[in-house]
């Protein structure tokens, strides 16, 4: 009796162990998506769509918006977690807190669409050399 019940602390003990890094791996995540720049472009994206609610619906539309936030990053934080360690996210978000992390942060948004719009037009063009071929 005394082995199954220390079997079971141990697995317990393991089992929060693991959810407490878990937590603490997701917590960093969210913070280094965050430095990223998402959290402006989304900040950004909940006022342009919140354009067109009236002022006196304004804040109510701001506080279910914003509330969204967390299931989001807490979906995108899953992607990184499943693609980096938490030491390299840790890396990371050492380095988004550098001057050159904060710029790259400030510009990513505007380089990638401008990167996005260059790859349709390159998109476009492979298109039409291809059609040549058929």
């Amino acid at each position: 009796m005394k082995k199954i019940l220390f079997v079971c602390m141990l697995i317990l003990t393991v089992t929060v162990k693991a959810q407490d890094s878990n937590t603490e791996f997701k917590n960093v995540t969210v913070e280094f998506i965050k430095l990223t720049g998402a959290g402006a472009a989304f900040d950004s994206a909940i006022d342009l769509i919140g354009n067109s609610v009236s002022e006196a619906n304004k804040e109510a539309y701001l506080k279910e918006a914003k509330g969204t936030l967390e299931g989001l990053y807490a979906k995108m934080a899953e992607l990184y977690m499943a693609e980096f360690t938490l030491n390299e996210i840790k890396e990371l978000v050492a380095f988004y807190n550098t001057d050159l992390g904060k710029k790259l942060a400030e510009k990513q948004l505007d380089l990638t669409q401008k990167a996005m719009s260059y790859g349709q037009t390159w998109g476009m063009k492979i298109q039409g050399i291809a059609q040549k071929y058929n």
